[in-house]
């Protein structure tokens, strides 16, 4: 149960950004066009903006030190030897960014999964949320080149109420040398917990409750 009207209305206003952004972004692999859709503004070499509130309502400004870049570069590192090693050091990158930025923004608190009590509270992040802030991590490091095997593609949804699944969206990535693509989906966890990362097929045809 939802704990409020307000809640629901927000879920089904969720539901419609989703559905939206799932149509345009599934035309490009640009993150770019998901950037745009959500009122947000694109990672560069000093700054990404962390969107949280749900619906990538409130950003967050996160400037990376130079120890923060270094420490990105040497969990990105252990994922040189093969794909397979670069997913699970994307994961570990993902881990330590929310554990990085969650003190300072309030996201240390946010919960997993579909919450839709927290939507608008400061810090706690919905599925377009978190499938921002792991597409822009990802894209900060691309621009660092600090990935070997992979390229960060455009966020994709899945679901629309008639087919009996929420919207639910997640950041994805593109093998190089296979084309293969997989989701990295934080959204089911709690913050600073490892996210679900699987093929994108395999990710399209769950639900969102899936792990």
């Amino acid at each position: 149960m939802f704990a409020s009207s307000a809640a629901r209305r927000s879920f089904l206003a969720l539901g419609c950004v989703a559905l939206l952004s799932g149509c345009i972004t599934q035309k490009s692999d640009s993150p770019d066009h998901w950037i745009k859709a959500m009122n947000n503004r694109p990672a560069t070499k000093s700054t990404i903006y962390v969107c949280h509130a749900f619906g990538c309502k409130l950003k967050y400004t996160f400037r990376p030190t130079s120890k923060d870049i270094a420490k990105l570069k040497s969990i990105l590192a252990k994922g040189k030897r093969s794909p397979e090693a670069e997913r699970k050091a994307i994961g570990n990158a993902v881990v330590w960014f929310e554990k990085r930025v969650g003190p300072l923004m309030g996201s240390d608190k946010d919960k997993g999964g579909l919450d839709m009590h927290n939507s608008g509270v400061p810090g706690q992040m919905d599925c377009i949320d978190e499938a921002s802030n792991t597409t822009s991590l990802i894209v900060f490091a691309e621009k660092h080149g600090l990935l070997t095997h992979y390229t960060v593609q455009s966020p994709v949804a899945r679901g629309f109420f008639l087919d009996g699944r929420y919207p639910h969206a997640t950041a994805v990535i593109k093998e190089k040398k296979s084309g293969k693509r997989y989701a990295v989906d934080s959204w089911l966890f709690d913050n600073g917990v490892f996210p679900a990362i699987k093929p994108l097929h395999v990710w399209m045809s769950e639900s969102p409750s899936s792990r």
